[in-house]
């Protein structure tokens, strides 16, 4: 690997950021007291001394849950999915750098740090890691900001890693802005460039290989994005890499600064469009890691959609996507605010909850703690939720997590809708622009109440479609707990 100078950690402390806006103080979508009858918050308490700041989890076949973090450790925690937990710790592993990926297979921990990928080991049953072997270490580290991360192993045992750009405008060291694919035996495999800042790696609910993107350069805002072979993901600095790979094909065509990702499509072939676009503020604002509901129904209603969390605002919801002409996209959703933390990771337990943890280290987060560990829990009361948006020639079709109340469901008025989209440019994020009105012109109910046909006037491609339906009633008289979804329509599907 590149060696650098590395900066202590501690500076990103000392960085100053903007504070979380003011209108993000207090109750963020005012849900909150509602969300808890659904969804109840359980604290698992860390010993102080611990500064448990986790980055990946993994839960082992014996019942324990594997806890990577961000100052180098792997800890085995027991009773972590009791129902009143009193959780135990035991340090694994230490000495290592930011394990922001974790995973098992074939009795080892591979892991990703910021410099390498690393098989972990205890080779004399002893319960403590001794023997490390790096697996991968084909790219640079020069500067704190450039993190790894890296996912579970993928059927084939592969470990995709996205790294983060040495700083936002800068690739200082070879690979940053990629993401490559590190086999069982150590071949590192291209995948993609253009990458900014991920903070979250793996499958979407289809088993396509996702990353969550920040806001920041070339990108308006967060989003969700797919790892396409020979992909651009949209931010050019990282291109100076391709003279040291034939592995991706020709170097792209640079983007044009200020103008329209549905327009720089037709100019720069390999250039991926962001499948899930969050709203800045309205749906998080650096959006982390994700996991695709695998419970089989013990999380409630929402079985096989990815939950993602946020890193500045301390939420969590959810998303879903779908192929359109060979294009991916979806829309996302509000779930849970409320949480303790900055969140990096998540995890679903055998038991069907949801895992969460993070820090606050290094940037301004919302919520209180300094770090947390913590798990959201169904009571097994179904909310009354938008379940998942789908696109159609003419609209849109929206399923619900219960029957509606027809008269009201199928009045057009009821539907709210706007688009915008984002200026694609060289500046940081970006504001909503080319805002339009779409109208809702009819809405049919299915047989059996739970989705509505909306047929919309005024689909925009390449526009993230807002939908408010705060007039909506369930069939027993309940509003809906969140009344907002956001769908990105890259493609219109055809008649």
């Amino acid at each position: 690997m590149v060696n650098g100078i590395r900066i202590s950690l501690l500076l990103a402390s000392l960085i100053t950021l903007p504070s979380v806006p003011a209108q993000t103080l207090g109750e963020y979508w005012g849900t909150a007291e509602r969300e808890e009858e659904y969804y109840r918050i359980v604290d698992l308490p860390v010993p102080e001394e611990l500064s448990l700041e986790c980055g990946s989890f993994e839960v082992l076949s014996d019942g324990r849950l594997a806890v990577g973090t961000r100052r180098g450790e792997i800890w085995l925690v027991k009773g972590a999915f009791d129902q009143y937990p009193q959780p135990t710790f035991h340090r694994f592993a230490s000495g290592l750098d930011e394990v922001l990926g974790l995973g098992y297979r074939d009795g080892s921990f591979w892991i990703t740090q910021q410099t390498e990928v690393t098989r972990v080991t205890d080779t004399d049953g002893d319960e403590r890691a001794d023997l490390f072997e790096t697996i991968s270490d084909d790219w640079g580290f020069s500067h704190y900001h450039e993190f790894a991360f890296g996912s579970k192993p993928d059927p084939e045992g592969n470990i995709w890693v996205a790294l983060c750009l040495s700083e936002s405008y800068r690739s200082k060291v070879p690979f940053r802005g990629w993401c490559l694919k590190i086999t069982p035996d150590g071949q590192t495999q291209p995948v993609c460039s253009g990458i900014r800042s991920p903070c979250g790696i793996g499958p979407n609910e289809h088993g396509v290989m996702f990353y969550a993107e920040s806001q920041g350069p070339w990108n308006g805002s967060c989003s969700l994005k797919v790892l396409q072979q020979n992909g651009f993901m949209g931010h050019p600095v990282s291109f100076n890499w391709y003279d040291l790979t034939d592995a991706l094909g020709p170097k792209p065509p640079e983007p044009e600064s200020r103008s329209r990702l549905v327009v720089e499509r037709e100019r720069v072939p390999q250039l991926v469009p962001y499948a899930v676009v969050f709203p800045y503020i309205r749906m998080g604002r650096s959006i982390s890691g994700f996991q695709v509901d695998r419970t089989g129904g013990e999380f409630g209603p929402f079985r096989d959609q990815i939950f993602i969390g946020d890193f500045s605002l301390s939420v969590m919801m959810r998303a879903t996507t779908e192929q359109v002409n060979g294009v991916w996209q979806g829309a996302c959703y509000p779930f849970r605010e409320g949480l303790a933390t900055g969140l990096l990771t998540c995890q679903f337990t055998p038991s069907g909850d949801l895992l969460m943890g993070g820090t606050n280290r290094g940037w301004p987060v919302r919520g209180p703690e300094a770090y947390s560990l913590q798990r959201l829990d169904w009571t097994g009361k179904v909310p009354f939720e938008m379940l998942k948006i789908t696109a159609a020639a003419d609209g849109f079709d929206v399923q619900f997590t219960k029957p509606v109340d027809p008269q009201i469901a199928s009045r057009p008025e009821t539907w709210t809708m706007g688009a915008f989209t984002h200026i694609y440019q060289q500046g940081y994020g970006s504001p909503e622009v080319d805002r339009t009105v779409p109208v809702v012109t009819e809405a049919v109910v299915s047989q059996d109440r739970l989705s509505v046909h909306l047929t919309v006037s005024g689909l925009v491609k390449g526009h993230v479609h807002e939908f408010d339906a705060s007039p909506l009633r369930s069939a027993a008289g309940e509003p809906l707990l969140h009344v907002n979804a956001y769908y990105t329509l890259n493609e219109i599907p055809a008649p």
